[in-house]
């Protein structure tokens, strides 16, 4: 008896890899999967500006590191003792000036950098509404819970999607040419927005992009939204607040990504990093035990064995 119908993945090339080196920018649930890359102790970066829901501050920000722009004064608000910037989201903030314009053209020159090494760019889009600042007539990236009456809210449409989505390709290309891009469409659901619109929104985003990645080379979609509303369709795969998804959904998108992102020999290293983690992580009953100084010390040969073969990874 078959009780779920199950989207088809193909197993996909150039597949990811311990050698890889991975951007990935949008929504939580970017932040989401980038935990999983760390756990497994693949060379990643994620949201240098924190979480971005939109394409439009995607690009605004792939736009200031590709022309080195950075921020000023002129970019900040002061509110609740804190300089924040409409640009980056509300983790980015400092009681000093000085500071925040650190923090935020740090970000900016790391995104720089990352891209220009970048193998694999995951872009996780959350939703096609946007906010206006209305005294700047600017598009903001996130409103830091400032007074609604100074935004007006809008929806994209699906040709300025559709324009987006191509300045994105483009800007990340001329960082790497031979780079691959994957699409995702974020499976939260911003329901503040309301249930209509948070649909409309999606569908929104979907039009616009299936023709980008289809017709663009190196680009791909993977299909998070899909495999949550078409495969998982239950409500115990969502948090207490039914918005966002709880750890069992984004572990089974995660082994559905792997299934067709991760290569054969990069498995059998996770396994080998996934034994150690859950080693590191044992709780002994007698730590002075010489049982647990010989668990120590197996442990510490494993770290060292992967560590030759992967500098990079730190435990």
């Amino acid at each position: 008896m078959k009780l779920q119908t199950q989207i088809s993945l193909e197993k996909k090339t150039p597949a990811i890899d311990y050698d890889s080196k991975l951007f990935l920018l949008g929504s939580c649930f970017a932040e989401n999967i980038a935990d999983k890359f760390s756990y497994y102790k693949f060379q990643n970066k994620v949201n240098p500006l924190g979480v971005m829901f939109h394409p439009l501050a995607i690009l605004d920000l792939l736009k200031r590191a590709q022309n080195r722009v950075n921020y000023n004064e002129k970019d900040l608000f002061f509110s609740n003792g804190y300089w924040q910037s409409y640009s980056s989201h509300s983790r980015l903030k400092n009681p000093s000036q000085k500071e925040i314009i650190l923090d935020l053209n740090s970000a900016v020159l790391s995104t720089k950098t990352q891209l220009m090494d970048a193998s694999h760019v995951i872009l996780t889009l959350g939703t096609a509404w946007v906010y206006t600042h209305i005294k700047s007539q600017t598009i903001v990236a996130n409103c830091h819970k400032q007074p609604q009456k100074e935004f007006q809210k809008s929806l994209l449409s699906i040709d300025q999607l559709k324009e987006s989505f191509e300045s994105i390709i483009s800007i990340l290309k001329l960082f790497n040419p031979e780079m691959v891009i994957i699409f995702t469409i974020s499976p939260v659901r911003h329901l503040k927005d309301g249930f209509v619109e948070n649909n409309h929104s999606k569908s929104q985003l979907v039009s616009a992009l299936y023709p980008i990645v289809n017709t663009s080379e190196n680009t791909h979609y993977f299909p998070s939204f899909e495999l949550v509303m078409d495969e998982l369709r239950d409500y115990r795969f969502y948090k207490e607040d039914m918005i966002h998804l709880n750890q069992l959904a984004v572990d089974y998108i995660w082994e559905r990504f792997q299934s067709s992102w991760i290569g054969s020999a990069a498995k059998l290293t996770m396994n080998e990093v996934s034994r150690l983690q859950k080693g590191l992580g044992h709780k002994p009953f007698n730590p002075s035990s010489k049982s647990h100084a010989e668990f120590l010390s197996n442990l510490s040969k494993v770290v060292d064995t992967l560590v030759y073969r992967y500098p990079f990874m730190k435990f």
